[in-house]
């Protein structure tokens, strides 16, 4: 149970009270003064010392310890099992047993099944992997953008100001497997053409670093699949990966690259044209790359851990 931002007394507080009173001697008016709460709270903080151990003046649950009105462990059962056998919803499980569908929702919450995707997750927890050296998976991914001609709704959230054909742009990303390390550009569209030339860009752009890639992981979106892709792909000896079909998780480095990408870049703050957004973008990248801590890099940038790696092969 945490404590009210306001409250006078915390576990420290209620200590030092008894402290006071119990040890130092002084009186309980004097006490309830210097603390700035009442003598009748003195007393109940030194009652509570007395009748049990140090325990006592932790914060305690406010929930009553009898609830004779309260759903039964075999309904709460009941619930989780047809949650997670059968997938139902609230209102499907509030049907089958007789029982508010506000009660249901109430209690799949308390169970940490609020959403059924979570039901998911529990059934097939995430396989993390790492691959053991710098280009030996690359993941690529795209993320479309709205054009820019002013600031929109995300800003000023007034969703009734809307621009039309505008039109989009896309923001194709890059990142190792095992150093974290990213690459992205803004192109025209997700097409074969832009696809391929990021691809010829990510190359040179590893390879300046020391970095011969091996494999990349894309979706199965058409400009992965096209010839020019394909033909680039075998001409620097690099193998073709996809992703499970309507399985993006399968592709989770990138995607989770995109989120951040997105926050931190993309809607981070308000551009004025597209062409501030992608000016941002490179300045952006760099410190991802040189400053930014990766919490799976123990904290350490992307060119941290590709200094590492390449110390290790010496």
């Amino acid at each position: 149970m945490n404590s009210h931002r306001n409250a006078r007394t915390t576990p420290y507080g209620r200590a030092l009270l008894v402290r006071r009173v119990r040890q130092e001697g002084r009186t309980v008016r004097e006490t309830a003064r210097e603390l700035g709460i009442s003598r009748q709270t003195v007393y109940k903080w030194l009652r509570r010392f007395e009748n049990a151990d140090e325990g006592a003046l932790e914060n305690a649950s406010s929930r009553p310890r009898h609830c004779p009105r309260g759903t039964a462990p075999q309904v709460l059962a009941r619930i989780e099992r047809l949650r997670r056998r059968r997938r139902l919803t609230a209102v499907e499980i509030a049907a089958e047993l007789a029982v508010p569908a506000s009660t249901v929702s109430r209690l799949l919450r308390r169970l940490g099944l609020g959403k059924l995707w979570r039901v998911d997750r529990d059934a097939a927890p995430a396989r993390r992997y790492e691959h053991e050296r710098p280009g030996a998976m690359v993941h690529i991914d795209a993320k479309k953008l709205a054009r820019i001609e002013r600031i929109g709704h995300r800003i000023h959230g007034d969703r009734s100001q809307k621009l039309r054909g505008v039109g989009w742009e896309c923001t194709f990303v890059a990142i190792d497997d095992h150093t974290r390390l990213a690459y992205a550009e803004v192109l025209a569209s997700e097409d074969a053409a832009c696809a391929t030339s990021f691809l010829r860009h990510v190359i040179a752009r590893f390879e300046s670093l020391g970095i011969s890639i091996e494999r990349v992981l894309t979706d199965n979106a058409k400009c992965y699949g096209s010839r020019s892709f394909r033909a680039l792909c075998e001409a620097h000896g690099i193998r073709q990966v996809f992703t499970r079909p309507y399985t993006p998780r399968t592709n989770g480095k990138a995607e989770r690259f995109i989120q951040t990408l997105t926050r931190r870049w993309a809607y981070r703050r308000p551009y004025r044209t597209s062409a501030h957004r992608t000016a941002a973008l490179r300045p952006w990248i760099t410190q991802y790359n040189h400053v930014r801590p990766h919490r799976a890099l123990g904290m350490r940038p992307p060119m941290a851990r590709l200094r590492g790696s390449r110390e290790q092969r010496l």
